[in-house]
């Protein structure tokens, strides 16, 4: 065998090892989330509100619930953070909103809220967030509604008219 055969071979190896890995990943994507949670009650999340106190979705059943993960960190969040305002303003009294801090500094938190001031409880889990979540990065938010039963899940970073399209499937 000649080396010039050698290399083809070696070329062709590697080629069909990249095009194996590459159907493998279009099968199994990475970044599929687990939907475990959509259409079951929603695991209970108790917040540690950065004003000192707690709110948990049990305490918030009996209307629709918008539960949004976010981070100080996160420049997705940071897109989002007019919007989330805005709706928890226009939709006050009528729908819920729960903001949990996830994988942050409580500076980092503390410094979001003091400059952007969500009217709702935001802070991180106290008791951790439950894995049938499956929230790897934020921005992710769930839909909750008022039985508490998880309606949609959206990954990224939410415009108005994002929020208003999921909040007409929980909201009657």
């Amino acid at each position: 065998m000649t080396g010039r055969q050698l290399a083809w071979g070696a070329a062709a190896a590697g080629a069909a090892v990249l095009l194996t890995a590459m159907g493998w990943g279009l099968i199994h994507p990475a970044s599929t989330p687990p939907d475990e949670v959509l259409g079951k009650p929603a695991p209970e999340v108790v917040v540690q509100a950065l004003d000192g106190g707690q709110a948990s979705l049990a305490g918030l059943r009996g209307r629709p619930v918008v539960l949004n993960f976010w981070a100080s960190w996160c420049a997705p969040c940071r897109q989002e953070e007019g919007p989330l305002k805005e709706a928890a303003q226009r939709w006050d009294g009528r729908v819920a909103f729960l903001g949990v801090d996830f994988r942050d500094s409580l500076d980092g938190a503390r410094a979001t809220q003091a400059r952007v001031q969500y009217p709702y409880p935001v802070g991180p889990a106290a008791a951790g967030v439950p894995a049938a979540y499956g929230v790897t990065a934020p921005p992710e938010t769930f839909f909750l509604d008022a039985n508490g039963l998880v309606v949609a899940r959206f990954m990224g970073p939410l415009d108005t008219n994002l929020i208003e399209r999921y909040l007409q499937l929980v909201v009657t």
